[in-house]
This record gives structure tokens, C-alpha cells and sequence, in this order.
């Protein structure tokens, strides 16, 4: 496919876009097409920078935004194995898979796709890490942790929570072969006696002398802390730890499928991570409906995005480093507040990351913090506003466009008269000599460009106001007509 990239400077405030051929095999994305009729493109090192799409329902940016994105990194070099592009998509609502699924199957990418749900045979323990440390993996569950907490100043709770994850998943990897799952974590912390009977077990492989000195310092070190601290803790404490812990952990043991798919046997994994993904330019899908399957969506999830992060930056020590793509429609529901960091470093790994939200104050009530919000946002550099009745979004918008001099008028009108007369009988004054006069003055007012109505009712359904780009420059916002995915 022969694409065009943009380019243009502000002449008598507008952009002047020239167009010019691209390299054959070049990445970059058609965006949409101006209000002169040309195409916009964002070239391969502005996709770097990220993309943020927000809009009201039914304005049309999963239509002509997400799915029309999606195709089109799908469909780059998509018959180079060494060049087509690693993804990692989740899908909130169940329904892009679909989407996905097609597009694989227009370009021979069927074999490529792995989907992970209930009933789709793809085995995945998010647990199953044997290169990384106990206290990374707990960690992890305290990030995941962190997204259902309503108040996150209950630190203490969740940093000693996460102490009993670290100290569970050492004495897991001890009796179990290095192996890890939720129901085995569950397992050690609701049930004493199960407990009990994997200390014996322990105890065993020690006097057996089948552990090394690295392993006996592990199972020390947990020992200690079970029945030095944890079993001492008073009931109620005791209690409030548990229950953090479970509510997690019963996401994954309290169904037979999901325990089935998520803590199935080692031999049964058929995806163990996201190495295999870049190397290949595989695409990972995450297939479950947030509404349907709420807690356990948003763990799966977060485990996927916190994998997927931690490949690609470790992905930086290769000497070639591979594109890849994260995607997320509703990206509301799925983020964090380490994705921040990764998006503000991810450029040098060649990551692109394209999210969707229906406003700023939807990511707002996920992260429960403004600075944190200001990290995310400021680190998706390209924007696309659809319509918007957010006032949080506008004014955000608003502030980064900025303000310009615009021309304002105004009108007086008055009457002047020799003399004026008031009649008693009729009860009104009549003039002798009068004159109208009307008067126009302009003035220059700062203001800022775009105004609350311009993003409530000047953006149609499937147009934009687009603020991109080329990864050297930004380039003045301009409106943009979005091309739906279900039109040519």
C-alpha cells in the first residue's frame, strides 16, 4: 500500500499540508482526511508517541478511530515474519474480538491470534513467572489490588498484604516445582490445615536434603514470617488480610472454567507470556466482557498489560528492537498508575499505544488522583477529540490548544433630540429633531480557540478535532472527517 505522511507551518493560521510518497514497506496511519480533501497520515515515529481518543457514546470513535487503527497495523507487513507488528488488544465489551477476528482472516493472520477467554482453549496462568522475583509477582497483586480499592489511603492494608503474597509464593515454588497459581495461593492463605500439610511436605524435601541453600533461606524466611507474625496476628487483622487477599484469589478458584483456564496444570499452558508475541508479531486478544465477568476481566487484564509492559521494556537490551502495539478501547476500565511510566518510556522500545475513553473524567474515577491523570494523559501525545459533553475534557482541551486573539464586535445604538415633550393624555414623549445613531467598534479579545460549543455541537458524528504529531513537532489542531470502518 502506498501511503502519504503529513507535513505543513502555520501560514496566516492555518495548516498547509503538503503530501509526499512514502518508502514502500514504511509504518504510518491514516487518520482521516481534512477539510480540503486531503488524507492525513501520522508517520512512524509520531505513532510513538501515543494516542488518546476520547468521545461520547455513539460519536463514533471505536467506528472510524479504534477499528480503522486496528486494521491498519494488522495489515502492515503482514506476510514479514520479522516485521509485522507484536499487539496486545483488550477488549472490554466482547465485541471487538469479532472485529479482530476479521481482519486476521482478510490477511492470513488467523494463526496468529490468541485469544484468551473461557472457551477459546488458550491456558494462561498470569502467576506462572519463574524468572521473576516473589516480590515483583506480589507486587503485581498489590497493583491489581490498588484498581478495586475505593480508597487507596488504606496503604498499610495493602503493603502487609502484600507481604503475605511474597512469603505464600515462596512456599508455593518450594513443594510445587517453581509452579504458582491463585488456587494454590488461596489454598495456603484461607486453609491452616492445607497449610500444615505442605509444611510437612517442606520438611521433608529438607531432611531429604533436596533443597539447596538458596531454597533453604526461602523457606526460612517464610517460616519465619507465617508463625513468627502472621500467625500471631489477632483475628480481626487477620482477618482484613484474608479477605484482601481472596478478593483476588476468588476471582480464579470459585468457577470450575475460570479455574480450568487460569490455574490449569503446567503442561497445559498454551501462552506463557509475550516473548513469543514480539519475536513472531503474534496478536493477543483478551476476550472477556467486563460487565459479565467484572473482577476477574480487570485482573486478566492488568496482568496481560503488566507482562506485556515488562517484555517490551526488557525487549530494549535486543539489538533490533520489533514495533509493537497495545489497544484499548474503553481504557477506562483497564488502567493504571504505572501505565504513566510506561507510556512516558516506550517510545525508545517502539511501542505504540492507542486508548480510548469516553472522557478524562472516566479515567479520573479509575486512577482517584489528578496528578495521575495529568501523568497518563500528558504521555499520549497525539489526541483526538470526538463530541463531548465532559466539562473536565473540554477545559483540559481547551487549556492545551491554547488561546488566541479573536475579533470581537460590538453595537450601540441612541437617540438624541432638541426637544421632548411628554404627553399627559396619551402618556408618552414625543421628540422634535430627533436623530438614530449607530455605532460598531471591534475590538481584540484573548480567547481560547475552540469554545464549549465547538465540542458539544460542532463535532458531527465520525469527525474529530485532531491534535497530531509527526514525532519531531506538533502541528495546530485542525477538524478532521473520520473514515468508519464499515465504509470503503
Amino acid at each position: 500500500m502506498n501511503f502519504s505522511f503529513f507535513r505543513g507551518e502555520m501560514t496566516d493560521n492555518k495548516l498547509d499540508i503538503a503530501f509526499s510518497s512514502k518508502l514502500n514497506g514504511e509504518l504510518n496511519l491514516l487518520i482521516g482526511m481534512d477539510i480540503n480533501g486531503h488524507n492525513v497520515f501520522v508517520p512512524e515515529s509520531g505513532l510513538y508517541q501515543n494516542f488518546l481518543v476520547t468521545g461520547t457514546i455513539g460519536s463514533g470513535k471505536t467506528s472510524s478511530a479504534m477499528y480503522p487503527f486496528t486494521r491498519q497495523l494488522m495489515e502492515f507487513n503482514a506476510n514479514n515474519l520479522s516485521k509485522k507488528i507484536g499487539i496486545l488488544i483488550l477488549d472490554v465489551k466482547g465485541n471487538y474480538c469479532y472485529q479482530v477476528h476479521h481482519y486476521a482472516k482478510d490477511f492470513g493472520l488467523e494463526n496468529d491470534v490468541i485469544t484468551i477467554s473461557l472457551n477459546s482453549g488458550t491456558f494462561y496462568n498470569p502467576l506462572h513467572k519463574p524468572h521473576l522475583k516473589p516480590q515483583v509477582l506480589a507486587n503485581r497483586l498489590k497493583t491489581i489490588l490498588l484498581l478495586f480499592s475505593e480508597n487507596n489511603s488504606e496503604s498499610y492494608w495493602l503493603d502487609k498484604a502484600e507481604e503475605v503474597l511474597t512469603e505464600a509464593i515462596k512456599l508455593c515454588r518450594l513443594y510445587n516445582d517453581n509452579y504458582v497459581t491463585f488456587s494454590e495461593i488461596h489454598k495456603l492463605v484461607t486453609d491452616s490445615n492445607y497449610y500444615r500439610e505442605k509444611i510437612c511436605v517442606l520438611r521433608d524435601l529438607f531432611v531429604s536434603s533436596k533443597l539447596t541453600h538458596s531454597q533453604i533461606y526461602e523457606l526460612n524466611s517464610s517460616l519465619n514470617f507465617f508463625q513468627k507474625e502472621f500467625e500471631n496476628l489477632d483475628s480481626r487483622t487477620k482477618g482484613i488480610l484474608v479477605s484482601e487477599i481472596t478478593r483476588i484469589t476468588n476471582a480464579f478458584v470459585s468457577d470450575f472454567d475460570v479455574m480450568s483456564t487460569f490455574c490449569s496444570p503446567v503442561h497445559k499452558l498454551s501462552f506463557s507470556g509475550f516473548s513469543d508475541v514480539i519475536r513472531d508479531g503474534k496478536i493477543v486478544v483478551l476476550d472477556m466482557n467486563v460487565s459479565e465477568y467484572n473482577v476477574l476481566s480487570k485482573i486478566v487484564a492488568a496482568y496481560l498489560k503488566l507482562d506485556f509492559q515488562t517484555e517490551i521494556m526488557s525487549n530494549l537490551s535486543n539489538s533490533c528492537v520489533r514495533t509493537t502495539a497495545f489497544i484499548c478501547d474503553e481504557y477506562d476500565k483497564y488502567v493504571s498508575k504505572l501505565d504513566g511510566e510506561f507510556f512516558s518510556m516506550s517510545r525508545e522500545a517502539k511501542c505504540i499505544n492507542i486508548v480510548s475513553t469516553q472522557s478524562y473524567s472516566s479515567l479520573k474515577s479509575t486512577l482517584k488522583d489528578d496528578a495521575l491523570l495529568k501523568v497518563v494523559s500528558q504521555n499520549l501525545i497525539n489526541k483526538i477529540w470526538f463530541r463531548t459533553d465532559d466539562v473536565f475534557t473540554i477545559e483540559d482541551a481547551q487549556k492545551q490548544l491554547g488561546k488566541e486573539d479573536k475579533e470581537r464586535v460590538t453595537k450601540s445604538i441612541s437617540e438624541s433630540a432638541k426637544k421632548t415633550h411628554f404627553s399627559y393624555v396619551t402618556n408618552t414623549l414625543s421628540s422634535e429633531d430627533s436623530n438614530i445613531s449607530e455605532t460598531f467598534s471591534t475590538s481584540l479579545q484573548n480567547d481560547y480557540k475552540f469554545d464549549t460549543n465547538f465540542f458539544t455541537q460542532g463535532l458531527e458524528t465520525f469527525s474529530a478535532l485532531a491534535f497530531l504529531s509527526d514525532g519531531n513537532r506538533i502541528f495546530p489542531p485542525q477538524k478532521l472527517q473520520m473514515f468508519p470502518y464499515f465504509k470503503n
